[in-house]
């Protein structure tokens, strides 16, 4: 088996904001480690997916950053998007560049750059059990994680009928439920929607052409040409949207790997080093009877006296104070700031 991975390391973050930009977004910032989230991602696949086999996806804003970050990328594996497509869209690219410099019977692994993984050991060996089931099967697989609560925030996916060792049927895709639903889908043994898909290049892009008109006409008529590819797609869709909902051929792998979707600061709380009173803290802060906040001094010293369930971001010349709560939706913040604070968000 000959394995690729492409990495989707798009976006701007902006529930990262004030630290959180255009130019140097979440997943080169060292959130969940000491280093850039990217970072993290590359060294957990580079003992199964050699650089040279290495695709990255982002925005083109971002490809000198990322090249100086991770300089044993060869700078043809950087890819820059034109414009924002959607998932969809930039895995039928990233599967028709695989099957272009490989082979269209080459697996590829899909995975984004900005996750917190605990255990890398077993994410690989997740990786590997879907590879070999997408090769020996032509099936797309995805890799469900083993939810630890039951979160409103993720998608879930209902495992079917056995289809193999360790692998089913995906029944369905539901999105982002309601708290009660959430849990009620735990306890029926859902797991989450993780983003990781494995699949042969060739067999996604046969559902691409078979299913998703919005975009198969494009790909053919633009298979070399990434700015027109990307410029005639009208509306960004998802690939759980656009391929794997209306996909016969989606199989499901259990995986637990503690695997954390680091979608705001309140998640730091779950992915970094906690002090014994709950506190995530990152830089040179102070912290008395004070409990269960979330800080990032960059640059400032933060001094917490008799406070809890804060999200304090400092960096220079500015401080976001909110709670673990509000941080979940900075983007109504960000929309209401007058530009000289917004800055570059």
């Amino acid at each position: 088996m000959t394995r690729w991975a492409v990495v989707l390391a798009g976006g701007v973050g902006s529930r990262f904001w004030p630290i959180s930009t255009p130019e140097r977004p979440k997943q080169l910032l060292p959130l969940a480690t000491t280093k850039p989230m990217l970072a993290d991602t590359l060294a957990r696949l580079a003992p199964i997916v050699p650089p040279e086999r290495t695709l990255v996806l982002t925005n083109a804003g971002l490809v000198d950053a990322i090249a100086e970050l991770a300089p044993a990328l060869p700078r043809e594996n950087l890819i820059a998007e034109p414009k924002p497509a959607g998932t969809a869209a930039a895995l039928a690219w990233g599967a028709q560049l695989v099957a272009q410099r490989g082979a269209r019977e080459d697996v590829m692994i899909s995975v984004h750059a900005d996750w917190a993984i605990g255990d890398a050991d077993a994410f690989r060996n997740a990786l590997l059990m879907a590879a070999a089931t997408a090769e020996t099967q032509h099936a797309l697989v995805t890799v469900g994680v083993v939810p630890v609560r039951p979160d409103p925030g993720f998608g879930y996916i209902q495992p079917g009928e056995p289809a193999g060792s360790h692998v089913r049927r995906v029944a369905r895709f539901v999105e982002k439920p309601d708290r009660a639903r959430a849990e009620a889908m735990m306890r029926e043994g859902y797991l989450w929607n993780s983003g990781i898909f494995v699949w042969r290049a060739g067999d996604f892009l046969d559902e691409i052409a078979a299913l998703t008109p919005e975009i198969a006409p494009h790909l053919v008529a633009h298979p070399n040409d990434l700015a027109r590819f990307f410029g005639a797609i009208e509306k960004p869709i998802a690939v759980d949207v656009g391929v794997m909902e209306r996909s016969a051929r989606v199989l499901v792998l259990s995986g637990d790997f503690g695997w954390d979707d680091v979608g705001t600061w309140a998640a730091l709380r779950r992915v970094r080093s906690c002090d014994e009173h709950g506190n995530a803290l990152s830089g040179t802060v102070h912290a008395l009877d004070s409990s269960n906040n979330v800080v990032h001094a960059d640059g400032n010293a933060v001094v917490l006296y008799g406070v809890h369930d804060l999200v304090v971001v400092s960096r220079e010349g500015l401080t976001l104070v909110t709670t673990t709560e509000r941080a979940l939706d900075l983007k109504k913040l960000i929309d209401t700031l007058p530009p000289r604070l917004r800055g570059s968000t």
